[in-house]
């Protein structure tokens, strides 16, 4: 709700309302009908108003703002009708948009975050971050998943979802700011029952730090969870992936070279990531095996990826993985979520 008489004080709010995708009520007071001023998720007050909002019921979530910004009665007026904080335009216009979006979006627990990525090429993490995706979709959570390789094909296509509408990473590469979480998850393509933002087929290559961060926080928003796909290297924008996640997964073959390439990339990631955990794959080399690998990285297991029997036939036909809910790879990432939401990871 907006309260004010201020022309330019109301365009500038109605201009910082649209941004945060939030539609207002505006009234020149507080208004007369029951329960308006008091159900109001939250309201501006122009400064204009202040005098006429005195008296209204206290509540929280009122917000008194203004253009002077040498106004010394300012405080007076905000203490008289209860505001929990004083705003200046322009200076506070980031601030409050922020603050209207998550009031706009209900802004609850954020989503459990979790990343993959491949001890080496070929490890099989872009095939774990889908499996991971389509369990939680198929067991009715939120579920967001997040291609940060552009090198690596396509989730989309690995979803068999090439073809379906919506927008992809060159659409958001200018991204800056806030980014509503709404518009976010209705924007990109639904596949399996869950949204992906994958790659066109252009030659962007590059996400910027400040998309990254901005797309990966706006999905958080959402809730639920978010699974991001994350390539070897480690370059600016992939450093904002890694210091969003909740938890992160490196899927190590079970070959000495695998692990030599493996703790390399722990290394550089685990300086920005403080929870990663090792999931190894198998056949394993002789003298090798899973807690083995994962005392050699000095990483926590996270488990033993399984073998799922006709994979690339699957994939061949547009099934993609962990679609199959009694395949063992599908066991596997509904224990993982299983874990995670009862508070333990995956340990």
């Amino acid at each position: 709700m907006i309260v004010t008489e201020d022309p330019e004080l109301l365009d500038d709010l109605l201009r910082l309302c649209a941004a945060a995708g939030a539609e207002p009520l505006v009234h020149h007071s507080v208004p007369e009908e029951r329960g308006g001023w008091e159900g109001a998720p939250l309201v501006l007050v122009g400064d204009d108003a202040a005098a006429r909002c005195r008296g209204a019921t206290r509540r929280r979530g009122v917000l008194l703002v203004g253009r002077d910004q040498d106004d010394p009665q300012v405080w007076r007026r905000a203490v008289e009708i209860g505001a929990d904080c004083v705003l200046r335009l322009p200076d506070a216009e980031g601030w409050l948009v922020d603050r209207i979006a998550d009031v706009a979006e209900g802004v609850g627990r954020p989503a459990l975050t979790v990343g993959v990525i491949g001890g080496r090429g070929g490890a099989g993490a872009s095939t774990l971050a889908c499996a991971l995706a389509v369990t939680a979709a198929r067991e009715g959570r939120r579920t967001m998943l997040i291609d940060a390789d552009p090198l690596g094909g396509g989730l989309d296509v690995l979803l068999a979802g090439e073809q379906a509408e919506g927008r992809r990473w060159p659409d958001f590469a200018a991204s800056r700011g806030r980014v509503a979480g709404g518009a976010l998850e209705e924007s990109l393509p639904s596949v399996h029952g869950l949204r992906v933002l994958s790659w066109d087929r252009g030659d962007c290559v590059v996400i910027p730090p400040a998309a990254m961060r901005s797309v990966l926080a706006a999905a958080r928003r959402r809730g639920g969870v978010v699974v991001v796909d994350l390539p070897r290297r480690v370059d600016e924008g992939v450093a904002e992936a890694l210091a969003q996640l909740d938890l992160g997964l490196l899927v190590v073959p079970g070959e000495l070279r695998a692990v030599a390439a493996a703790r390399r990339v722990a290394s550089v990631a685990g300086m920005v990531l403080g929870d990663l955990r090792a999931v190894v794959r198998g056949p394993y080399a002789a003298g090798l095996d899973e807690q083995w690998i994962a005392q050699a990285l000095q990483l926590p297991l996270a488990g033993e990826l399984p073998v799922e029997p006709g994979l690339f036939a699957d994939l061949d036909s547009g099934i993609p993985p962990g679609a199959g809910a009694r395949g063992p790879l599908a066991r596997f990432c509904s224990a993982f979520w299983e874990r995670a939401f009862a508070g333990g990871g995956a340990s």
